[in-house]
């Protein structure tokens, strides 16, 4: 039995017309596949305005939560208008509309009133978007003659308690989708899932995090055993760089899992590594493709592609970074200085993104978030009051506006001289590299430069390593 999963993004998503547009592309190749599972996102920017709804809430704003409900009220209630005509269809997606409005109402004055929304509480916000866009998209497909049924992943995902970040448990998930989606597939149905929504085993709605609703259907294509799972996006697959800053960025055709994981690791807009994982273990294929340009091949992501010996697949970048340096003359030989130090930062709840620290035992440097600096700072000065009053640690200091850029491929993998290329390409147009790291994969490198350096770097690294190597 041929199964295809085929995930749709917020952008894919975001519009009557990008709805009537996935409509046609779900129509065109409803025939070729045996059975078809329909995943979505909220519409277009709905997620960001549901959050701040709540934000708005906490801080005692009603007048501006109220208008951004009502703004969330009029999308929907557009592009059911535009999408569907039967009367019936109509009124049944309003009262389900209506209700989850009503909900929202009902949550933003429960938050004002106490002033504080909780881990759950926000799961159950967030949901909204996927909640009434599913019912929006099926109803567009039925509108062009599908047999498509909506269902909220809630009752098809169960997962931990872990609340905007819950993890599935796939024994009792893959029960719950035979249950439930087999006898509708084997009915010629199409379902279309809420993306990012699951729930708990009592029933509690929890969300995937980020990545949520690629997520969904990796998880759905694993529990269906699935042929392949396509995620569409407004690209035309992955790319070698970012298009905005590369203009002769091109189409990968061709990704290792492992590629990909390190690319969505750092910074490059695709699949988030966990949402990998349950394909990865069944080895099914995935491919990247664009909603609006249906025609074009896209990226097809497998377990290990071929790799061309000292090749170089993509660059990405992660910006918004300081990098924290912890340095004195008396740190040499001091067992623990390095446990203690990063036991400081996961007290601040900061994400290390690159370490380097110098043999000679002398300094510890890493990257992190800008926002997270001047907290990670006072925690490590706490810890280390001891070592800064006997001046074993000379100070504690952050260089702002830096940016990892990383240079991912399989075929680096065992291959001298990659990173003296990437040195050497740097060098022509006199970029300054101030620290580099290499993770044991080898499959990626990463340099740091300030922040005016980011875009130049990329593209040279881009001209010179990879159309040039």
């Amino acid at each position: 039995m041929s199964t295809l999963i085929m995930k749709f993004g917020g952008t894919s998503v975001g519009s009557a017309g990008a709805i009537a547009q996935v409509c046609g592309i779900v129509k065109s190749y409803n025939q070729d596949w045996e059975q078809l599972v329909v995943v979505v996102s909220a519409m277009r920017g709905v997620t960001d305005t549901l959050i701040r709804c709540a934000e708005l809430a906490v801080q005692g704003d009603e007048a501006e939560y109220n208008s951004l409900i009502e703004q969330l009220n009029s999308i929907h209630y557009e592009a059911m208008n535009e999408l569907v005509s039967d009367d019936i269809e109509l009124k049944r997606l309003s009262v389900q509309f209506d209700q989850y409005i009503s909900e929202l109402s009902a949550y933003c004055r429960s938050i004002h009133v106490l002033g504080e929304v909780t881990a759950r509480g926000m799961d159950t916000i967030t949901s909204l978007g996927e909640r009434m866009n599913a019912p929006l998209v099926a109803a567009a497909l039925r509108e062009q003659g599908l047999a498509a049924q909506a269902i909220d992943a809630a009752r098809l995902i169960v997962t931990d308690d872990s609340f905007q970040n819950a993890n599935p448990l796939q024994g009792a998930t893959r029960d719950k989708v035979n249950e439930i989606l087999l006898p509708l597939l084997n009915e010629g149905e199409i379902p279309v899932v809420t993306g990012f929504v699951a729930a708990t085993q009592d029933g509690i709605l929890t969300t995937l995090g980020r990545g949520g609703s690629d997520y969904t259907a990796a998880i759905l294509g694993d529990s269906l055993d699935a042929s392949e799972v396509w995620t569409w996006t407004d690209v035309d697959g992955v790319m070698t760089a970012d298009p905005r800053i590369v203009a002769n960025a091109r189409v990968i055709p061709e990704l290792s899992f492992n590629e990909v994981s390190e690319l969505a690791y750092f910074g490059a807009k695709v699949l988030h590594p966990k949402t990998l994982r349950p394909i990865i273990e069944r080895d099914i294929p995935l491919w990247v493709k664009n909603t609006f340009n249906p025609e074009s091949t896209g990226t097809k992501v497998i377990r290990s592609s071929p790799s061309v010996e000292g090749k170089v697949t993509a660059i990405s970048t992660i910006r918004d970074l300081s990098l924290v340096t912890v340095e004195g003359r008396g740190m040499l030989g001091i067992p623990g200085i390095a446990a203690r130090t990063f036991a400081a930062v996961a007290r601040q709840g900061a994400s290390v993104l690159m370490i380097s620290q110098a043999s000679s035992e002398q300094s510890i440097c890493f990257v992190i978030p800008t926002r997270t600096v001047a907290g990670v700072i006072k925690s490590i000065e706490s810890e280390m009051e001891l070592e800064l009053s006997r001046r074993n640690i000379d100070r504690i200091w952050a260089q702002p506006e830096i940016v990892i850029v990383t240079a991912v491929g399989a075929g680096m993998r065992t291959t001298p001289g990659i990173a003296g290329r990437i040195f050497s390409a740097l060098g022509e147009t006199r970029i300054n590299v101030i620290a580099i790291a290499q993770g044991s994969s080898e499959y990626s490198i990463s340099i740091v430069v300030a922040e005016g350096d980011a875009d130049d770097a990329m593209r040279q690294i881009h001209q010179e390593v990879i159309l040039n190597g």
